[in-house]
Order: C-alpha cells, then structure tokens, then sequence
C-alpha cells in the first residue's frame, strides 16, 4: 500500500496547489466598486477603459491581418 498512500499524497498535493492558485488569481483581479453614494472611483474606471482600448486596438489588428477588407464589409453593413 505505500506507492498507493504515495500517490494519492501526490494528487493531493496537486489538487490542493491548483485550488490554491485559482483562489488567489480570482482574488486579484479587479473590481469596479461603488461608493455609498454612488460614485465610481474615477481612477479604475481611466484604467479599466485604457485596458479595453488596448485590446481592441488587438483585436482590430488581428482582424486587419486575417480579414483585410472587414473594416469596408462593416461600414456597408451599417449604412
């Protein structure tokens, strides 16, 4: 019984790691919050919207680069 007791120390170990790993990633990803009085902290909301820009600057290159005439396709599909 010992490589079985062995292994399933291992597991555990493994197991246990991975929780420990998901629970402080989840942990430090940010939040907008809101005030008593219902404001928002200005500071995140600036970076909050800095990070979403640059990620659609991303996804518009990619795009640029797998579907070159998607920017024409669109603004003819909205006229």
């Amino acid at each position: 019984m010992g490589t079985f007791e062995f292994i399933l120390a291992i597991v555990a170990m493994v197991f246990g790691s991975i929780t420990l790993w998901i629970f402080l990633l989840r942990k430090g990803k940010r939040s907008v919050r809101i005030d008593a009085d219902g404001k928002y902290n200005m500071g995140e909301l600036s970076a909050m919207a800095q990070s979403l820009t640059e990620r659609i600057d991303i996804l518009e290159s990619i795009l640029d680069a797998e579907v070159p005439d998607w920017r024409e396709q669109n603004e003819r599909g909205q006229q």
